[in-house]
């Protein structure tokens, strides 16, 4: 077993590193920290995401995409700022699922566009009353009879809402005989024209998360997704790669929260000496790069889990509920490190804080993570 990186995974990594350097941090600060990027910035940022392979990460190079491996997708996600990535990550994830779950039609309009970063993607499955259980949604898509279903419903907590140009709605449709089956379709907004109301969020705001209403929309029967046995399954395995990857985003917080502290203690001095003289903020260092690192190995572990192929199911929800938690508590000592100064808007280490427990929804509740972890130590279902 070899952790060191090869030349090939250094030079994404210094890629990634240098994009967020040159464009990236310089974006989000010549933007309003409390709200969503405006779409040209969105747009900007996806075109630069395709540069690395971000945007069609997991289709195939003869499909057009990197065809990257899931743990070099880790290891370029955790250099970059969430609130790129948590615009980044969906729209990427909603490519993949038209890829591997669309027609052919429906992957020749829209999946090229998508991973040029000439238009932004977007997945809408919660809803305001369901989130964790896809039987409860109740967005309903209704065959007219003249070539159009009518899609009604609200999906809430979308990633990239305000600035979609296509959402990929879960759905249910009549099946003619008084019930319903579960469908996927696509959202088209220069055809289907919809509303949507930005979220003002806790932490990672600038990264676009709002509200969808469809109002007895009319969309193209077209647009609706062939369904398969492998549907269902084709979410979960997206989720999957996404949980750890969820992971390495608070991981890479932590790491800025633990490179600020070790410079402070050695730049602050108390009692005629620097603070990291002293066995207390030696022990508080010690404990952050502990937390730090081996949140960052299980989110490793969990992504080469799935290039292997394996069942990574707990894994992946393992490595997200403890990375997330690590990296917070991580931050907390950081904070506590620096005193009354880690606690001012001015350093930024309350924005690491906020954002890093912003992390813990998307992509599985801890809750429901140590629920998928405990199903797959046990073999018994705890959902039904």
């Amino acid at each position: 077993m070899d952790f060191a990186l090869t030349e090939d995974q250094q030079m994404m990594v210094d890629a990634a590193r240098k994009l967020n350097e040159k464009f990236v941090q310089p974006l989000l600060d010549a933007h309003d920290k409390t709200r969503g990027l405006p779409k040209d910035a969105v747009l900007s940022v996806l075109r630069r995401a395709a540069d690395l392979g971000l945007t069609g990460a997991r289709i195939p190079e003869e499909g057009g995409g990197a065809g990257l491996k899931m743990l070099d997708y880790g290891l370029i996600v955790e250099q970059l700022p969430p609130s790129i990535m948590l615009m980044v990550q969906p729209h990427e994830a909603t490519t993949t699922r038209i890829y591997f779950g669309g027609s052919a039609e429906q992957r020749e309009r829209f999946v090229p566009r998508l991973m040029a970063g000439e238009i932004v993607g977007a997945t809408g499955s919660t809803e305001p009353d369901h989130g964790s259980d896809p039987r409860g949604i109740k967005t309903t898509a209704t065959p007219d009879g003249a070539g159009h279903l009518r899609l009604k419903g609200r999906k809430q907590w979308i990633s990239n809402a305000p600035v979609c140009d296509l959402i990929y709605v879960t759905c249910r449709i009549p099946d003619g005989s008084g019930g319903f089956t579960m469908g996927r379709i696509l959202v088209d907004r220069s055809e289907t024209p919809f509303e949507t109301r930005e979220l003002a969020m806790h932490g990672l705001c600038q990264a676009p998360l709002g509200e969808v209403l469809f109002e007895d929309c009319r969309v193209p029967e077209r647009n609706l997704c062939p369904e398969s046995a492998d549907t269902a399954r084709l979410l979960t395995i997206t989720w999957l790669a996404n949980r750890p990857a969820v992971g390495l985003m608070a991981v890479g917080l932590a790491q800025r929260a633990l490179d600020m502290a070790r410079d402070y203690a050695g730049l602050r001095k108390q009692f005629g000496k620097p603070i990291g003289a002293f066995q207390a903020i030696q022990n508080d260092l010690a404990d952050m790069e502990t937390l730090i690192v081996t949140a960052r190995l299980a989110c490793y572990h969990a992504l080469a889990a799935i290039d292997r192929g394996e069942r990574a199911n707990g894994l992946s929800a393992l490595a997200k509920r403890y990375a997330v938690d690590a990296s917070d508590k991580a931050i907390a000592l950081a904070m506590r490190i620096h005193g009354a100064m880690g606690l001012s808007r001015e350093l930024g280490l309350e924005q690491l804080a906020r954002d890093v427990r912003s992390l813990t929804i998307p992509d599985g509740t801890p809750g429901i993570l140590a629920l998928i972890q405990g199903r797959e130590l046990t073999g018994i279902d705890p959902f039904r």
